[in-house]
């Protein structure tokens, strides 16, 4: 099963909940808004992310599949998460958003396909700021955005991060045995 978006209007004060995972890229912090869904995955210096207050509750047992999923994202064994999400954001952001998710594992696609792909055709630099604005680093894949020249071009969390989960996610795809179909059985009008 694949992730979805759920989006939901801003709402009054809420306590905020967090944990935080050592991985392969630095720690992450996890964040979610009361009785909400996972609202957040940020990096060490991650542009745009929100200041942790000392309100904030830290909570393992609420973060419990995220940090499983994400740890399994780092060991190779997982390429999609299947987690609860709730974000807020902008109409076009929440397109922008929903279609980062249509983007295959270990793929990249550029700007100019990504903003035809949420029906603004001449809106590359508008997906660009909607990219730079996915509070779900890793979980919506907005490092699968690349420059038309195929430049490794702005990422909240660094480029040098956004190049090793490129690396790392190809690198995952060459190592998979291929499927092999059995195309006899396929055949019109084949008695097997």
């Amino acid at each position: 099963m694949r992730t979805s978006l759920s989006f939901r209007p801003s709402a009054p004060l809420r306590s905020t909940f967090f944990s935080s995972l050592a991985t392969p890229i630095g720690r992450l912090l996890f964040v979610a808004r009361g009785a909400g869904h996972l609202c957040g995955v940020y990096m060490e210096d991650h542009v745009g992310a929100p200041l942790h207050d000392a309100a904030w509750v830290q909570d393992e047992a609420r973060f419990a599949d995220a940090r499983r999923q994400m740890t399994e994202y780092f060991a190779g064994s997982r390429t999609s998460f299947d987690l609860p999400l709730s974000v807020e954001g902008t109409p076009f952001q929440r397109r922008v958003w929903s279609a980062l998710l249509e983007i295959p594992f270990g793929e990249t696609i550029t700007y100019a396909e990504l903003a035809r792909r949420v029906g603004a055709p001449n809106g590359s630099r508008a997906v660009g700021g909607a990219n730079a604005r996915n509070p779900l680093s890793i979980v919506v894949p907005c490092h699968r955005v690349i420059g038309s020249d195929g430049s490794l071009t702005g990422y909240a969390g660094g480029e040098e991060r956004k190049r090793w989960l490129l690396d790392r996610e190809r690198s995952q795809l060459a190592q998979r045995p291929t499927r092999r179909v059995n195309t006899r059985r396929m055949r019109p009008g084949s008695s097997s």
